[in-house]
């Protein structure tokens, strides 16, 4: 009897969806802290000591729910693991993304228990939100390798032949390094800023106007190096052709992203509007992978 294999359209489609939920539970996460919802669970893994779900008061439903669609995504990552061992055109690189989510979202559980258990110390908030796009990151490269790997087992990214030149790999990786940075320092804002998740909680004993203003720094250096990237490119007829939809689609978040920055900043820090910069931090991340992922290839 021939062994039954998932199709590469099929596969696609589950890596697509995996790293959709880990997008969402990032921002289901922020939104828990930006309602003060943070303690709305008390204990872990239960909601409280008597109860393992529980939803008697705002907070608590919140908190409850963002936990509950841990398991969506926890569903999402295996079945993508599950996928990777039967997808038509398997090879290493599939397998070992997809068990490398399934571990990660595993140490999010218990990352997400020391957050609740420490009283959300902003150090464990800052490495749960770190690891998520680390998750993402790994989501990221499967959903590519799983769009474009052959009937053979290979991947086929690019159907270019012409290599991209050294420079333009190496500006790839500045840009790249500087998003990294500028989210890492984003961090920093957040665990010493006004949205700790309980009005209890501890923040960071950092100068928020002084993190700020080099995070702030960090994101123009960013823009200034995507925006010589591209006069570069425009000389070189053919890598512009192939990098420029992943250079203008980074571009554009990246701008949006810094401007919502500067404006929930001048606006006194609303939740709404730092929802909506979480958001672009997803996608800013998203984008830079693919543009890198683009540029190597």
């Amino acid at each position: 009897m021939p062994k039954k294999q998932l199709s590469q359209s099929a596969f696609l489609l589950i890596t697509q969806f995996a790293l959709g939920s880990l997008c969402l539970i990032i921002v289901s996460g922020a939104l828990v802290r930006l309602t003060g919802s943070g303690l709305g669970c008390i204990d872990w893994p239960g909601c409280s000591q008597t109860r393992f779900v529980d939803v008697s008061t705002g907070h608590s439903a919140i908190e409850q729910i963002n936990r509950l669609f841990t398991g969506v995504v926890s569903a999402a990552v295996v079945a993508s693991a599950l996928g990777s061992f039967f997808v038509k055109s398997r090879n290493r690189s599939m397998i070992w993304l997809s068990i490398g989510l399934v571990i990660g979202v595993l140490t999010q559980v218990l990352l997400g228990a020391v957050v609740v258990l420490t009283g959300l110390n902003p150090w464990s908030n800052m490495a749960h939100f770190l690891v998520s796009l680390v998750l993402v990151t790994m989501a990221v490269f499967l959903v590519e390798f799983a769009g474009t790997a052959n009937v053979e087992g290979d991947s086929a990214i690019s159907d270019q032949t012409t290599p991209i030149r050294q420079t333009t790999k190496l500006s790839a990786n500045i840009i790249l390094g500087l998003c990294g940075l500028a989210i890492i320092l984003g961090t920093l804002v957040t665990g010493a800023g006004p949205h700790a998740g309980d009005e209890n909680a501890i923040r960071l004993t950092l100068n928020l106007r002084s993190i700020t203003r080099i995070h702030s720094a960090t994101v123009l250096l960013c823009i200034a190096a995507t925006l010589i990237f591209i006069a570069q490119m425009r000389r070189n007829i053919s890598e512009w052709t192939r990098l420029r939809a992943e250079l203008e689609i980074f571009l554009f978040v990246a701008v949006a992203q810094g401007g919502v920055g500067y404006l929930q900043y001048f606006a006194g820090v609303p939740a709404q509007l730092v929802a909506v910069h979480v958001v672009f931090a997803v996608a800013v991340w998203i984008s830079v992978l693919r543009l890198w992922i683009k540029s190597r290839v």
